[in-house]
């Protein structure tokens, strides 16, 4: 290539430095590029609908199930048909991580208190202890008043097996362990049809399922995990929309 085809070069590298660079210094500034970049890294799949987990390749939807509420009436999986709730396991004299759960439930109940087809089912992994009458009392200390929240006890091999057969939850009784059980705090999202649904990660994988024991002020834990309860919110009103 002759000489002056380098100076030519050289000079358009110039003028392309002296125009664009300063731009692009600003925005990065106010981290716009930094946050368009991160929202198409880490989210590629935002905008599409929430996956439906599968079990041997079939959609999984709850099982069925019968158990008595605070009120003691008895409440199936059909009581919840034609409405979005969340499922999790817990019990009352829990000690650890279920009053963080059942707050950060409490706060979806008062985000969500407008939409009528939203509820929750709160499975007592300790039914022995966890009458109708002492979940009453839970119901109220916690200020629950979601009518289609029902806080449910029963037989206790029904609850193990739904827990760890029907949503793959871990929930085992444990002696060594502070109140006598112990659970992961998972929350399950539910849709209309009672499929199990879930967003997708960044790298276009269903999560599964919604961390519970980490609260919307904490923000992340002590492992570094990040609360995911506002990531849950917006998926609970994007199933009520469909």
């Amino acid at each position: 290539m002759k000489k002056y085809s380098y100076v030519g070069i050289s000079f358009i590298i110039l003028i392309f430095g002296i125009i664009f660079v300063p731009k692009i210094v600003d925005r990065v500034k106010d981290t716009s590029v930094v946050k368009n970049d991160r929202m198409s890294a880490e989210n590629p799949v935002a905008n599409e609908k929430l996956a439906y987990i599968k079990i041997n390749g079939e959609p999984k939807k709850v099982p069925d199930f019968a158990f008595l509420n605070q009120d003691s009436l008895l409440i199936t999986n059909h009581d919840y048909k034609g409405k979005v709730y969340v499922v999790d396991f817990f019990f009352t004299s829990c000690p650890t991580i279920c009053p963080k759960m059942t707050s950060n439930l409490v706060y979806l109940q008062n985000k969500l208190k407008d939409y009528e087809d939203f509820g929750v089912a709160s499975f007592s992994i300790n039914p022995k202890y966890d009458t109708p009458t002492r979940l009453k009392v839970y119901e109220e200390r916690y200020k629950i008043t979601d009518p289609d929240w029902n806080l449910l006890t029963g037989d206790r091999e029904d609850i193990y097996d739904l827990a760890n057969a029907g949503f793959n939850i871990y929930a085992a009784e444990n002696p060594n362990v502070p109140g006598g059980f112990e659970h992961n705090g998972y929350f399950a999202l539910i849709d209309r049809d009672g499929y199990i649904r879930s967003r997708y990660d960044a790298s276009g994988n269903p999560i599964i399922y919604y961390r519970g024991t980490i609260g919307v002020d904490e923000k992340v834990d002590d492992n570094g995990e990040e609360e995911q309860i506002n990531i849950l919110l917006n998926d609970i009103k994007k199933l009520l929309e469909e």
